[in-house]
């Protein structure tokens, strides 16, 4: 039997061409590292370890017992990601395929119990304490969004990070996206699951690019293209619309054009009326490249109208590129997925940024002290132009992007950090385009384990509300 190196075996995970070979080389990469015995040993200084196994030890016991009642009781007195420091992400750091076997196992057996207990007919439970019991769970264990940052013509690395959620099954429901991450945003949002099966390959974009003529190597499609790539890709439909027929809620930032309005995030509890299209049109909009947009809505009638028509709208990565505290408010999301691609922030991040290592400590004390003097400058600068003119729209729009978060829970970046200026609102090539798509899926394919264990449980409550809410449980 030939024997097997670390070259081979770190060869064989980036060489992948699907999620099942990946899978296949990570599997070989842990045992030959013997991180699979670090699997299933309890173990561990990062987790409280021995409350997760009496935890887990008591729900199947109660099962055994056939003590329904005993169940309910013990998840409702302890069902949160993080219970015992489980949900840590440095859990994930380990081995290639998963964490402890105990975490997986546990919420493994809340998401049976769960499934147990909405099927129990024996009576001793009441279909209104249930349901009371399961939204008293959802709303206290929250929810997960999906970000994706503004990108130009990096959108399509965003495609192939939908495009590895899809395929597993752990889409969100909630998506939020600025300027090329919205137009994703408004595709996924507004196809079925069925249509995404065909929408998210390369073929679907190119026929969206076609229609904007060849003018070079760096040509960017002028305002009427864009907008013609967008309706060619998006439904004309507006948030509520999009929102009933996938139940995915859209999210879209976009930034004003005038110096002293403040950003909006559009979606269907916000602004059900507005047209998807248009707010991506807006949240395209890149400043001194194309004009600033004014939304459509329909209207009492149904017909498409102005809206807001004094106001005009940008780019909304300007502004809110991840508008995570607006999810929370809006529909109590508590964990972050971000595919961020923003071409002048990639350089600057890195997917440990949030680590509590001493480098890590250092670093992040060092970028607010930064972000504070360039604060303090450009407020002083504003103080100059007292008309507020050109600088204080420009320190403005620069504070905005400066001193914004660009990173979640799980972030998946490209695996490549520098981007040639002159490309980034340029139309892809076909070879581009589908070089883009597949990094997306290669860079999710490792986080994509500790997606489906960190929203097993709020997809599984998820689920069942769905269930009551059309009947299908007794």
């Amino acid at each position: 039997m030939p024997v097997v190196t670390r070259i081979q075996l770190n060869r064989s995970l980036k060489s992948a061409t699907n999620y099942q070979e990946w899978q296949d080389a990570a599997d070989a990469y842990d045992n030959y590292h013997k991180l699979d015995r670090w699997r299933r040993t309890d173990h561990s200084g990062q987790f409280d370890y021995i409350s997760i196994r009496a935890r887990l030890d008591r729900l199947r016991r109660l099962k055994a017992q056939h003590d329904t009642r005993g169940l309910l009781f013990t998840l409702n007195e302890g069902i949160h990601g993080n219970m015992d420091g489980m949900g840590r992400s440095s859990l994930y750091g380990h081995a290639k395929r998963g964490t402890k076997l105990l975490i997986e196992d546990y919420i493994e057996e809340i998401a049976h119990t769960l499934d147990l207990i909405s099927e129990d007919d024996s009576g001793d439970i009441s279909t209104e304490e249930k349901i009371n019991f399961f939204r008293r769970a959802s709303h206290c264990f929250g929810h997960t969004a999906l970000m994706l940052s503004g990108s130009g013509s990096l959108l399509f690395f965003h495609v192939g990070v939908a495009r590895a959620l899809a395929q597993a099954s752990v889409l969100p429901a909630v998506i939020s996206g600025s300027s090329g991450g919205a137009v994703v945003g408004g595709i996924l949002c507004s196809h079925s699951d069925e249509e995404l099966q065909d929408v998210l390959q390369t073929g679907y974009f190119l026929d969206s690019v076609r229609a904007t003529p060849e003018q070079g190597k760096y040509s960017i499609p002028d305002a009427e293209a864009l907008h013609e790539s967008i309706a060619t890709a998006v439904p004309d439909l507006s948030f509520e619309q999009a929102f009933e027929k996938t139940g995915r809620a859209l999210n879209v930032s976009i930034a004003p054009a005038e110096t002293h309005q403040t950003s909006r995030l559009l979606n269907a509890i916000t602004s059900p009326s507005v047209l998807v299209r248009s707010a991506l049109r807006a949240s395209t909009a890149v400043p001194g490249v194309y004009p600033a947009v004014t939304l459509q809505a329909l209207n009492d009638h149904g017909d498409p109208s102005e809206y807001l028509p004094s106001r005009k709208w940008v780019d909304g990565s300007m502004s809110d590129d991840l508008p995570a505290k607006r999810l929370a408010r809006l529909y109590g999301v508590n964990h972050y997925i971000v595919s961020q691609t923003n071409p002048h922030i990639l350089p600057f991040v890195s997917d440990s940024h949030r680590k509590r290592s001493s480098i890590g400590l250092l670093e992040n004390a060092a970028r607010r002290s930064s972000r504070e003097w360039f604060n303090a400058i450009t407020l002083i600068l504003d103080k100059w132009d007292k008309k507020d003119g050109a600088v204080t729209r420009a320190t403005s729009m620069m504070r905005s992007v400066v001193n914004q978060d660009y990173m979640g829970d799980i972030n998946i970046l490209p695996d490549y950090k520098l981007i040639n200026p002159l490309s980034v609102l340029a139309i892809p090539s076909e070879k581009h385009m589908d070089g883009l798509i597949k990094s997306g899926e290669r860079c999710t394919w490792p986080k994509l384990e500790m997606i489906r264990q960190q929203t097993r449980i709020s997809r599984k409550l998820r689920e069942i509300l769905q269930a009551y809410e059309v009947g299908t449980v007794i």
